[in-house]
């Protein structure tokens, strides 16, 4: 087929190699962040919920091919909620996880309906709808004998959380890699934390997943995460780097360098009169997991 006048071909080669280069970083940044926090232990049984979005269709894709050479042998198994959202296409992601050969639940309730009923119209529906769904969840977690809950959430979900928190909440925190629920019942994972975005943006086309959009809390235009979400992408756009620093400083605390008295004892500082050595702490490495050998 020849070129249209004033356009470039694309080589295929290099499109190839840009897409095995993509899928390589995006395996060692899952297994990076699986090593680094512990997130798969041998003999897990790791539920992916996936949404129908490009975040968990990535999610589910990359812990499949991880789960081939790991030396931790563990379980899939992919779990969507179906929220009884109008006009959603309840064969899509069925038939795309038969054609898989992945195990799967879909755990039907009428979340939709209970959102729509209980937020006035106009007001943000994320919070009662995550609450909703993240207590199903759980329930079907402990009926499938899952030992891990995986999540999607991928880097820019955990920057635009602390900004959310520290503009709106007046805390300093995120979404932790690692959570262990309030119940002490269930661990939460999202193997995602390293990865940008925009590569899981790329890697969804290339992968051709079937997208399903939200049309419930994704819907929302005036959401105050989307807000800090523009917000970061502003800065990046004029201070390249910026997200970086930050997203570092979140694995780089210094407890007594802030005003929590809970995390440092700042009411028995006292002067020592000579200069101490301060021994440097290490954290224990964690133990071998999944598609990260040491």
């Amino acid at each position: 087929m020849e070129s249209k006048p004033g356009s470039v071909a694309k080589d295929p080669r290099k499109a190839e190699f840009e897409s095995a280069k993509l899928a390589k970083r995006l395996r060692r940044q899952v297994g990076e962040a699986i090593a680094d926090f512990g997130m798969i232990e041998a003999g897990d049984k790791v539920m992916v919920c996936l949404s129908g979005g490009k975040d968990s269709h990535a999610l589910l894709d990359i812990l499949l091919r991880l789960r081939t050479k790991s030396p931790v042998p563990f379980e899939i198994v992919a779990v969507n909620l179906d929220q009884r959202h109008p006009g959603f296409p309840e064969h899509v992601l069925p038939d795309y996880l038969r054609a898989l050969g992945v195990p799967f639940h879909i755990e039907v309730q009428d979340t939709y309906s209970v959102v729509k009923r209980v937020i006035p119209e106009g007001k943000t529906m994320c919070g009662l709808c995550s609450r909703l769904r993240r207590g199903v969840l759980y329930r079907v977690a402990d009926e499938l004998g899952a030992t891990k809950i995986a999540l999607g959430h991928h880097r820019g979900d955990i920057l635009e959380t602390f900004f959310l928190n520290l503009f709106h909440g007046g805390t300093l925190k995120t979404m932790p890699p690692k959570l262990l629920s309030d119940d002490r019942r269930h661990v939460v994972i999202r193997p995602l934390a390293y990865v940008e975005e925009c590569d899981l943006e790329a890697y969804a086309g290339l992968r051709a997943f079937p997208i399903i959009p939200c049309d419930l809390c994704g819907s929302q235009d005036q959401l105050q995460r989307k807000q800090v979400k523009a917000l970061l992408r502003e800065w990046e756009r004029h201070h390249p780097g910026r997200l970086e620093s930050i997203f570092g400083a979140l694995t780089n605390v210094a407890p007594s360098h802030l005003l929590d008295r809970s995390l440092f004892d700042f009411a028995n500082i006292e002067a020592q009169g000579e200069p101490q050595s301060i021994p440097i702490q290490f954290a224990p490495r964690a133990p071998d997991a999944a598609g990260a050998p040491r």
